[in-house]
């Protein structure tokens, strides 16, 4: 049908604002330091981040309010790394597979519709695709809530030794926007809607989602294989045309 051979065209779209989103997102966190609170200097703390979401290796330097005005270098907490990349590599595999079976729908059409083996395989890898995608999804929005969790401002006062002093005032600097990430997780969970609805679609071109033949067309086949089965037609005259190619003369009336 028409929708099964447009429906890699929104995988690919789907695959590649999913992995897009997530692969180039980059984010800033902040705060505020004030070693002594009568004054009016203030140390302002800005720290990048970003994909693949290494966050322990992102360092940052926080004032050092005992010391002659000198810094101390901290790093952010957390490593969530391995269900962003899982997200990313699963958006690239889906983009490639989708690809390949684009032109395998469009130019060998006639050899998929033939060989019932691809058919049969493409089912198989369609709903891998979609179980993964609903898995990666999932753990890619488990891991952005953590992501937020650990950059927020409050975390990242709450991390420095220097705020715990009772002259030094911490305040909130600058608050990541997350929206890039957000939408990565909300086309992940469309990708596993797409790929698990297009299974119904793979499935119809299967021998096991095949229809049966009707019983009235195979015994029409039949009749047409072996036309002297089965109830003759009778003649002109009301004889039945069995009596006559048997040998029996017709009854007198």
């Amino acid at each position: 049908s028409l929708l099964w051979i447009l429906a890699p065209g929104w995988h690919l779209l789907f695959a590649i604002f999913a992995f897009g989103a997530c692969g180039s997102f980059s984010g800033e966190t902040g705060a505020t330091v004030r070693c002594d609170g009568d004054t009016k200097e203030m140390s302002v703390i800005s720290v990048q981040f970003g994909y693949p979401f290494r966050l322990y290796q992102i360092p940052f330097e926080m004032p050092d309010c005992e010391g002659e005005g000198g810094t101390r270098t901290l790093h952010l907490v957390g490593d969530f790394s391995a269900p962003a990349e899982f997200f990313v590599t699963l958006g690239v595999f889906s983009f490639l597979y989708t690809m390949a079976a684009l032109v395998l729908y469009l130019r060998f059409h006639s050899l998929y519709g033939e060989n019932k083996k691809l058919p049969s395989a493409d089912f198989c890898v369609t709903v891998c695709f979609a179980f993964l995608w609903l898995v990666a999804a999932a753990a890619w929005g488990k891991g952005l809530s953590d992501v937020k969790a650990a950059t927020r401002p409050g975390s990242l006062t709450a991390a420095m030794a220097v705020c715990q002093g009772t002259d030094v005032v911490c305040g909130a600097g600058t608050t990541p926007a997350m929206g890039l990430a957000n939408i990565s997780v909300l086309f992940g969970f469309l990708s596993f809607l797409l790929w698990a609805g297009n299974c119904w679609f793979v499935l119809r071109e299967t021998p096991w989602g095949a229809p049966a033949a009707p019983r009235d067309s195979a015994a029409e086949q039949g009749a047409i294989d072996n036309p002297c089965s089965g109830s003759f037609p009778t003649l002109g005259l009301g004889y039945p045309q069995s009596d006559i190619m048997a040998g029996v003369p017709p009854a007198r009336h």
